[in-house]
């Protein structure tokens, strides 16, 4: 088998693992097949937490063991420790598997490579880094999870090429096209929580929901970042605290809210969590941990510009989704996506790394992994008092 051979059965095997999109959280996506004679002969993927791992699924789906000279193709490094489910290692070596190619390790620094060296100790020959990036590209979630025990925090922005999100009189809807938006729903489904600010829900009544064609609505998390909760000030709460889904609505204040209001949003349904704060302002640093704690992996953050703006102030932001239509719209008036810092040279910029394009009727997405200047004096002159 060539290597162009082996990479269009490492395509099959990623379609698969997408098949588990959104739903294997706090476990990565994988997807597998086996291979008698060059053809693939049975599939499987890992649907959710708890459920066999796709190495165990193809097995169990081709109802018999493999052929003599038989492959196992994986997206992902075979677990070589036992959870809610038995490790794969063992499977594969009781079906009589002697050749296993696989896309990326692990990515957990205690177990990867140790699956890969049990199979070749067991006289399996293994075979690595098969469309290695865009294996590691399926998994940023539990990747940054794994190595960081933090959740990852992505940003989504959608702007004009000159870098504004709505006009000075501040229509907004919409800048970028259905295209965009759709690949917007695709992502929401992707992480378990979703977070705006208190602006935009009440200037959007935004939904917050993944809502995908051939697929029934579908709630994250709903985190709304209100440090003074004066979403709860109106003689209507806003409808994300109320609706079929408000048991998964959080609004994250500081200590110094109103408990009335508190009780208030919780009357309808929703939760609410108090962080404590010398200010009105909602630490960051300190949502993540509560992330942690409750193992919320990834979050989702929409908007606005101000919580956004703050979250790259407190350097918190993991990941960045840009989307940039065909616009222009030349006016200082317009607002921009991102404030407040002081960016006196080129250095001071931030960057993203890790950069992956895809197109949508004409809009441009970039994303890809934020770097910030880790040099002292570059940290002070773009972050310090303004």
């Amino acid at each position: 088998m060539n290597a162009e051979q082996k990479q269009v059965i490492m395509t099959r095997c990623l379609a698969l693992a997408r098949k588990g999109w959104g739903r294997t959280h706090p476990n990565p996506m994988v997807g597998a097949v086996i291979v008698e004679n060059g053809e693939i002969v049975a599939e499987g993927w890992h649907e959710e937490a708890g459920r066999d791992h796709a190495e165990v699924t193809a097995l169990k789906n081709l109802g018999r063991l493999p052929k003599p000279g038989a492959v196992l193709f994986c997206t992902l490094e075979p677990c070589s420790t036992s959870g809610r489910t038995g490790p794969c290692t063992e499977a594969i070596i009781q079906a009589g598997l002697r050749h296993v190619v696989i896309g990326t390790q692990d990515p957990n620094p205690d177990h990867s490579g140790i699956g890969l060296e049990w199979l070749k100790d067991h006289g399996v020959t293994v075979e690595t880094r098969i469309l290695v990036d865009q294996c590691e590209d399926l998994n940023l979630i539990f990747n940054h999870w794994v190595t960081t025990k933090l959740p990852l925090f992505a940003g989504k922005i959608a702007t004009t090429i000159d870098g504004k999100i709505a006009t000075r009189n501040g229509e907004s809807q919409w800048i970028t096209g259905s295209g965009s938006r759709e690949d917007v729903m695709r992502w929401r489904r992707l992480f378990p929580a979703i977070a705006v600010g208190a602006g935009t829900v009440l200037s959007d009544q935004p939904r917050l929901t993944a809502r995908m064609e051939g697929e029934e609505e579908w709630s994250p998390i709903r985190f709304v970042f209100d440090g003074l909760l004066r979403t709860a000030m109106d003689v209507d709460l806003p409808a994300l605290y109320t609706d079929e889904f408000s048991e998964r609505t959080v609004v994250v204040t500081s200590s110094q809210a109103g408990t009335g209001y508190a009780r208030r949003i919780e009357s309808g349904g929703a939760r609410v969590w108090v962080l404590p704060s010398e200010n009105t302002q909602v630490p960051i640093a300190a949502f993540r941990e509560r992330c942690a704690t409750e193992e919320i992996v990834g979050v989702y953050f929409e908007g606005g510009p101000r919580l956004l703006s703050e979250i790259i102030r407190e350097r918190q932001l993991d990941y960045l989704f840009s989307y940039r239509a065909p616009l222009l719209f030349g006016d200082d008036r317009a607002p921009s996506v991102v404030r407040g810092l002081r960016t006196e040279k080129l250095m001071h910029g931030l960057r993203l790394e890790h950069v992956r394009h895809e197109t949508f009727d004409g809009d441009e997405l970039m994303r890809g992994s934020m770097v910030f200047p880790n040099r002292l004096n570059v940290d002070e002159a773009l972050f310090g008092d303004r």
